[in-house]
């Protein structure tokens, strides 16, 4: 006989599965002497179920190899996980993933966790929701995707800020090319000391930058010169404060690359309050191009970000793991653009 869901065991193991008999819920259930809902619980990490019965079905779902189906459980939603959600840039995130959950009739939860390691209690309950999928926006620890992994929830990491293990999705930009693209449009208007404002050391996407603008000076056959380059937070007070640095000095660069459009706007405000004009006295390059940069004045020289191609992207690979479908590859970035505007123009001298 089976319990009652309480966790009392009843009745005696059957026989093991044969070829004739798959593996169910309903095996596994009868082999442990517990009910169906019981059963049930213990796969989907629920709680109301006594240790010794948990441990009891946990041991026998690992003897028979048991697997849910893919998508067994799960709701019908694309969690967003953002870490902040105040940057410019997480609206073209979100519009990409709502075009592609449109298309396929799902739903999408934003989440927002905060920039440093989350509490457990807010990660834990983005797994008990067992969403579709997970689309994390710039980093998933190990300990993280363990999680998901446990349970079944398929996940991209969408613009990495570190390293992944081979076997993580992600959706990524030519943060190197574009580095090289945005350095090379200022040699290529004859300017000669560049500086960049790179962003912080142990992000992923800055320090592609912040090579591909060094691969652009050799090429040139200019030396980098470690003064020109300051490292600062991505924002636009950060980009200020380095860019007031930079500009301090006799002599100064004519031109600044920054590693994203809002430090690039606190370059303007470090220009202006030295008494500089753009482009007339200091040609300036973004990365991201930001529906914003366009209405500054002058409209800023950018490298275009396809935020919202690759969120597209990255939420056609979530859902097609989800649907338990091999994807061609794990790892995809998506090209990136130079748009030139009226912030950069040949340097006077």
């Amino acid at each position: 006989m089976a319990d009652n869901g309480s966790g009392e065991p009843a009745g005696r193991e059957p026989e093991g599965p044969g070829a004739s008999r798959p593996v169910t819920i309903a095996y596994i259930a009868e082999s442990a002497g517990v009910s169906v809902p019981t059963v049930s619980k213990v796969i989907n990490g629920k709680s109301g179920v006594s240790a010794d019965t948990r441990a009891r079905v946990e041991e026998l779902v690992n003897r028979y190899g048991y697997r849910k189906p893919a998508g067994a459980g799960r709701s019908n939603v694309v969690e967003l996980v953002f870490r902040e959600l105040q940057s410019m840039w997480a609206v073209e995130i979100i519009r990409g993933v709502e075009q592609v959950a449109r298309e396929h009739r799902v739903g999408v939860l934003v989440s927002e966790f905060g920039l440093h390691d989350s509490a457990p209690a807010t990660w834990d309950d983005t797994v008990s929701r067992r969403p579709n999928c997970v689309l994390s926006v710039a980093q998933l620890s190990p300990a993280e995707r363990e999680q998901l992994r446990a349970k079944g929830i398929p996940f991209v990491v969408f613009d990495p800020t570190t390293e992944l293990p081979d076997d993580v999705p992600f959706v990524g930009a030519t943060n190197w090319s574009g580095g090289r693209a945005a350095t090379r449009h200022l040699t290529g208007l004859g300017h000669r000391r560049i500086a960049m404002v790179a962003g912080p050391e142990d992000v992923l996407c800055c320090t592609a930058r912040l090579d591909g603008y060094r691969s652009a000076m050799r090429g040139a056959g200019l030396q980098v010169d470690p003064d020109l380059v300051v490292h600062a937070p991505l924002t636009p007070e950060g980009g200020a404060a380095a860019a007031r640095r930079l500009l301090a000095g006799a002599d100064r660069p004519t031109a600044v690359f920054a590693a994203n459009d809002l430090q690039a706007l606190g370059v303007y405000q470090a220009a202006r309050e030295a008494g500089l004009r753009i482009p007339d006295d200091l040609s300036v390059v973004g990365f991201d191009d930001l529906p914003v940069v366009a209405w500054v004045d002058p409209p800023l020289t950018t490298v275009h970000q396809p935020l919202t191609e690759m969120a597209a992207a990255a939420t056609e690979l979530a859902l097609a793991l989800g649907r338990g479908e091999r994807a061609p590859q794990l790892g995809l970035e998506i090209a990136t653009t130079l748009t030139v505007r009226q912030s950069t123009a040949s340097p006077k001298n």
